[in-house]
């Protein structure tokens, strides 16, 4: 048996709101990064769907940064730990570790020649550092700032000059190396959010809360003018971009617009409507090369379109938060149980995700499973609802123990229902109404997951001993097989259309495809979202298994036996 990766399905940036996102380009053009979690997302600017993530801080990441050079990323985490990775190697092989502040870094600038970094955000003692990559020891300081430091950025010829941008609305400018502070830019009234130094290094452009653009001369720091009059936004600006021949540059704002600007006549040349929800704040923006991105407060990236500034020539979606358990029923619908105390049924055909096929629950749920006649199983905290045609027809109460999991037989004649202490009960459904036959099993712990094959024959359980159970339906549901492998709980099982291969995945990060038949027969999926567990299974034929993490990340393997 061996398997391969065939695609990664990237999860979006993560948004807050009011807060800026840094979405960085790639000095070669081709790719774009951001950051979800504690994942850095490495995408493909002219086909998004070809992603990387590379895994490897231990604490959330807030931005990444490509060397000029191309060859390395610089990332920074919430701790205030920098990690310089090799970009040229699928492995992404750390160069350089450093903790250069010591809270949550907010933005990170290379020097031209890619041998230093500039690193600001929040820090007990500082607010910024300025080091050489290769030994970290100290090339100057960033000082002149009372809060945290929103915003650096070099500009990309000598004679080096750094800006920064803070929450004590000021600016400041450094020449160097090694940089010195000069002078404090106090033009702002609100929050600095973003500095940004043109491609040819003649000015710099700094955006604030208060909605002002104001441009500097990039060589001696003295204020040249402001975009737009007074007010460049209604709204605070989060973000900033230089077109690549230095006299444009796009603004994203709260005002749920993005505007392109001829700098030099501190003109809106064009103005990109991005709806009107809250959910259409614009908080980050780049430019590269030919291609102009925004991000929504959604976490949605838009394509913009300089033609046709209310259309976005294409917006990535996808996962940017936790869906609980997901299941096709044979209508082709994909049921959904969620943390937001729902059941959802969205039609695969229709491709719309309508709101009128929603079920409320009484308590959150924890699983779901579906049958034929229209039957839905849903398990929630202390109780179990049985659905008829999307409607609630049957609620089991005071059980008398903690049920976990339920699954329904293909035919839709029983329900198991897996306890928290480790005893599976299985009900007979009949109409409307499920009935305790007194009839149980065993297994070894908590039950986390189960599921009956798709013909019925087998139901098999995971537990948090770490042990899979297959039991036989027709043989009064007596031990078939009993496996063992996962080094932490096992929590998502799923059959395969051939009825004997099942596969499991847990907090070990593995994924394990197992043979009915025979315990020591399985295929090992190692480090399958690394450092994050896998959170759901889906076989889409035979051959081929999807994987779901906590990393909102969504995988294809290829599966050969």
């Amino acid at each position: 048996m061996s398997y391969e990766l065939r695609q990664v399905f990237a999860s979006l940036p993560q948004m807050e709101r009011g807060v800026a996102k840094v979405i960085s380009g790639d000095p070669k053009g081709n790719n774009f990064l951001y950051t979800n979690g504690k994942c850095v997302i490495i995408r493909n600017i002219h086909n998004p769907a070809i992603a990387d993530i590379y895994t490897e801080h231990a604490h959330a990441v807030s931005v990444a940064k490509y060397a000029p050079s191309g060859f390395y990323i610089a990332s920074g985490d919430v701790s205030g730990k920098i990690r310089i990775w090799d970009t040229t190697q699928k492995e992404h092989l750390l160069k350089y570790e450093y903790t250069p502040i010591s809270g949550k870094v907010k933005d990170i600038a290379w020097t031209e020649d890619s041998k230093r970094i500039a690193v600001v955000g929040d820090g007990r003692e500082k607010f910024g550092a300025v080091f050489l990559w290769d030994s970290g020891s100290s090339v100057g300081s960033i000082s002149g700032h009372s809060k945290l430091i929103n915003s650096v950025d070099i500009r990309q010829k000598r004679p080096y000059r750094m800006v920064t941008g803070a929450d004590d609305s000021s600016g400041s400018f450094f020449e160097g190396p090694p940089f010195k502070f000069k002078f404090s830019i106090r033009d702002h009234s609100q929050f600095v959010n973003c500095v940004r130094f043109s491609p040819d290094g003649s000015h710099f452009a700094t955006a604030g809360a208060d909605g002002q653009i104001l441009i500097f001369d990039g060589g001696n720091g003295e204020r040249v003018s402001s975009l737009g009059g007074e007010k460049a936004h209604k709204g605070g600006i989060y973000a900033i971009s230089w077109s690549p021949d230095s006299s444009q540059l796009i603004s994203a704002s709260g005002d749920k617009t993005v505007k392109l600007w001829d700098v030099g006549a501190g003109t809106a040349v064009t103005t990109f409507n991005m709806g009107n929800e809250v959910a259409d704040q614009q908080l980050g923006c780049l430019w590269q090369n030919d291609y102009l991105l925004s991000i929504s407060l959604t976490g949605y990236i838009n394509y913009l379109d300089k033609n046709n500034p209310d259309r976005p020539i294409r917006t990535i979606k996808g996962h940017s938060n936790q869906v609980s358990k997901m299941v096709v029923n044979v209508a082709d619908e994909v049921v959904t149980c969620s943390m937001d105390d729902t059941a959802r049924y969205t039609s695969i055909n229709k491709k719309d995700y309508s709101a009128s096929d929603v079920v409320k629950m009484a308590s959150q749920p924890k699983s779901i499973s579906t049958a034929q006649g229209g039957l839905t199983l849903v398990v929630c905290i202390e109780q179990v609802v049985l659905l008829k045609n999307k409607q609630n027809v049957f609620t089991l109460e005071n059980l008398g123990y903690e049920p976990e999991v339920g699954a329904l037989d293909p035919a839709g004649s029983t329900a198991a229902i897996g306890g928290a202490d480790g005893t599976i009960r299985l009900y007979s459904v009949q109409g409307n109404t499920l009935k305790d036959e007194g009839k149980t099993i065993q297994a070894r712990g908590a039950i986390t997951d189960m599921a009956y094959s798709n013909n019925g024959a087998y139901l098999a359980v995971i537990d948090d001993k770490k042990v899979a159970t297959v039991f036989s339906v027709a043989d009064g549901y007596s031990l078939k097989n009993e496996f063992y492998g996962h080094h932490a709980k096992p929590v998502t099982l799923a059959w395969a259309p051939d009825n004997e291969h099942f596969a499991t995945g847990g907090m070990d990060m593995m994924v394990f495809i197992w043979t009915v038949d025979d315990a020591d027969k399985r295929l090992k999926l190692q480090d399958c979202h690394k450092l994050h567990h896998v959170s759901g299974l889906s076989w889409i034929d035979a051959n081929t298994l999807v994987t779901t993490s906590h990393d909102a990340s969504v995988k294809q393997w290829t599966i050969k036996y």
